[in-house]
């Protein structure tokens, strides 16, 4: 793909709840363009934007697919962003990339949380913003009711731009309220033909353009005036207005499409090339170390990766945004977030799955660059002996865990592998070692985040994961003091083994821990065997006493003994230890400890009630709530058991607005009840030393 000035570059991302047309308009607007010789569908799976197997057969945008290519004398690149939740982040991270955003809407007049996320995204990074109403020609929907809709969800200023003519069956195209003039569709071409209003519009129309007319010239002083005053306001003036009120974020033009008919597509790619800023006119970019960053490629490199792809045979594949200087082949390049020198051997231009080799990139340029080493998503790319690091939204805290074994026994290595390289992918992946319960814990956004994760897996590396809910790690503490013995003799012939020690075991406060105390006076245990009886205590309390569980906060003091002079060692002094721990365990009342979280929620309003009785049905404890706007932020400790699956159950009662975070707050006795079915399942072994 050739070079083009930045002021005629246009990077869009399409935001919206899933299921709403983004994909469809990409499509549509690739084809209209010339782009493409046929109108990609995505329910024929033969979309250009969701070419990944596990989009086609889940018919949904599971990551930002991206195309670049020409209109009109521009260089138009389309980021169609994912529009269910668990996949959001790799949408945001988009946001990055664009100028602007067109939030598109079905007309089935449902505005859902995620669409309202993305907006309040593109928001914070200052991209002005559009709306494309789509799905008119499906049964039961309504323009109209949308428009009523827009303002109880943003706090935005909409003005219409289009009319629909027809409604489902009866849907025939659009109204242009800046011409004036009926546009009309009879096939899929996504050409229309201009003609006069329907005279049964015509009024319905003159009364919308009044109504944009006054939406616009709001932005300029100089219209305003002349609209009070009742004079003529051109078209190109219009225009202009619009632009300026876009840039402002003043404005929110409203237009019309459809695109599994291409309907409206061509005049959105117009009005993105008269009315949507360029790369030379984006927001601020906010950067440590680098001021004034600006669409220059003469001044210091300023680039972003905001995207990585792992492939099994291509390797690491990274999209990069360029906001200042420029990027050629078979360069290097300093990666100034993991200070880091890459080897840049070749840059591509992307169109789906499809790559187009480049010799330069510059401002407003995205493409992909392979075989990177260090890089991943969020990371700047600056020229050697500069510093910078530009901003990128952080992300989100994991909403649920799973342990995962290999589906298949000796596959291990390649499990491990294979998360890895999701990783790389998908940064809302974490992965750890449960130290305590010994299993691989990975944590997603949701339940199918995590098996198209493991679909994928399955197809690029030939592992897949077996989940099932993480044990919680328990642990277990004495509330009672005693004084035992702990006695070890065993003679089999030859030299025999032999301990004698007396402890005295007591409760400490919690989180102090473990703490051994030597007593020994007179030599009644050598001192080389001492450590030997503080080693079987802990390997005692590592095990448990009831549970199987780590035994906590508890206070050994090793105050008498015996030995042997022959018979004696460190084995046996070790056993010893253990055995007395165990049998004096027993006499101080041990408890089952369990993990308390500190959960954070945030609500509407409205929901409130559910959420606060649900967190009362997990045992949880309300700490408090602090009002915000609109919203209530909800603090409560929780155990740890009862909100390992809380992400989909809060989606349902919240419709999907509720959020929270959780994070280990102290450890508390289980209640009796609870802990009598815990310690029955758990088997552990009467093992004695």
């Amino acid at each position: 793909m050739k070079r083009f000035d930045v002021e005629k570059i246009r990077n869009v991302a399409l935001v919206g709840h899933g299921g709403s047309g983004k994909t469809s308009l990409g499509e549509a607007m690739i084809f209209v363009a010339g782009a493409a010789n046929r109108l990609g569908k995505v329910d024929d799976g033969n979309s250009i934007l969701d070419f990944e197997p596990e989009e086609k057969s889940h018919n949904l945008t599971l990551s930002t697919g991206i195309a670049s290519f020409e209109y009109d004398k521009h260089k138009i690149t389309i980021l169609d962003t994912p529009g269910y939740d668990v996949f959001l982040y790799d949408g945001m991270c988009a946001l990055h990339a664009a100028e602007a955003a067109i939030l598109v809407a079905g007309g089935d007049g449902d505005i859902k949380f995620e669409a309202e996320k993305m907006w309040k995204r593109a928001e914070e990074l200052g991209l002005p913003r559009a709306v494309t109403v789509t799905k008119l020609d499906k049964e039961n929907t309504s323009f109209d009711k949308l428009m009523e809709l827009l303002p109880n969800h943003f706090d935005s200023t909409f003005v219409k731009l289009q009319l629909p003519i027809g409604s489902a069956s009866e849907f025939k195209g659009f109204i242009d309220l800046l011409k004036m003039k009926a546009v009309t569709f009879t096939d899929a071409s996504g050409k229309g033909v201009e003609g006069d209003i329907p005279a049964d519009m015509s009024d319905l129309a003159q009364s919308a353009r009044d109504e944009m007319v006054e939406g616009l010239v709001e932005t300029d002083e100089s219209l305003m005036e002349k609209f009070f005053e009742g004079e003529d306001i051109s078209t190109a003036e219009l225009e202009k207005a619009l632009s300026m009120g876009m840039a402002s974020g003043e404005v929110v033009p409203v237009t019309i499409a459809c695109g599994t008919s291409a309907v409206g597509a061509s005049a959105l790619l117009d009005l993105m090339v008269s009315a949507f800023p360029s790369p030379a006119d984006r927001a601020e970019v906010v950067a440590e170390g680098m001021e004034g960053i600006a669409a220059d490629e003469s001044k210091p490199l300023a680039a972003v990766v905001f995207k990585t792809i792992s492939d099994p045979f291509a390797g690491r594949l990274n999209i990069v945004r360029v906001y200042q200087g420029k990027m050629t082949p078979d360069a290097s390049y300093h990666n100034s977030t993991k200070d880091a020198e890459e080897r840049v051997g070749q840059i591509a231009a992307l169109f789906g799955k499809e790559l187009a080799t480049l010799t330069e990139a510059g401002p407003g340029d995205i493409f992909a660059v392979p075989k990177l080493k260090e890089t991943v998503t969020g990371d700047t790319f600056t020229k050697k002996g500069t510093s910078c690091a530009i901003e990128f939204v952080a992300p989100p805290v994991p909403l649920i865990s799973y342990a995962a074994t290999a589906k298949k026994k000796g596959e291990e290595d390649k499990l491990g592998q294979g998360i890895k390289k999701m990783q790389d992918e998908d940064t809302t992946l974490r992965v750890n070692r449960n130290a305590e319960t010994k299993e691989l814990v990975v944590s997603c956004m949701g339940r199918l985040h995590i098996d198209i994760i493991n679909e994928r897996m399955k197809r690029k590396y030939g592992a897949e994961m077996e989940l099932k809910t993480p044990k919680v790690p328990y642990r277990e503490t004495l509330k009672g003091s005693t004084k035992v013995q702990g006695r070890h003799k065993k003679q089999s012939g030859g030299r025999g083994q032999f301990a004698d020690t007396w402890i005295e075991i007591k409760p400490l406060k919690s989180g102090e821990g473990f703490r051994f105390v030597d007593k020994i006076v007179g030599g009644a245990i050598p001192r080389q065997y001492i450590p030997a009886v503080e080693a079987g205590i802990k390997e005692r309390m590592a095990k448990g006493v009831i549970a199987g569980y780590p035994v906590v906060d508890v206070e050994v003091t090793l105050y008498d003994g015996k030995y042997h002079d022959v018979d004696s060692s460190e084995m046996a002094f070790k056993i010893a230890g253990s055995l007395g721990f165990k049998k004096g365990a027993m006499e101080c009342k041990p408890v089952l400890l369990e993990p308390i979280h500190m959960v954070t929620v945030r609500v509407p309003d409205a929901s409130l009630g559910d959420v606060i009785g649900d967190l009362n049905s997990r045992r949880g404890r309300v700490l408090g709530m602090d009002p915000e706007g609109g919203w209530q932020v909800v603090k409560a400790h929780v155990p740890l058991s009862e909100v390992q699956a809380y992400a989909p159950d809060l989606r349902s009662m919240t419709a999907g607005r509720g959020t929270f975070v959780t994070e280990f707050d102290h450890y508390e006795e289980v209640p009796a009840q609870l802990a009598e079915k815990i310690i029955a399942e758990s088997n552990l072994d009467e093992d004695e030393e």
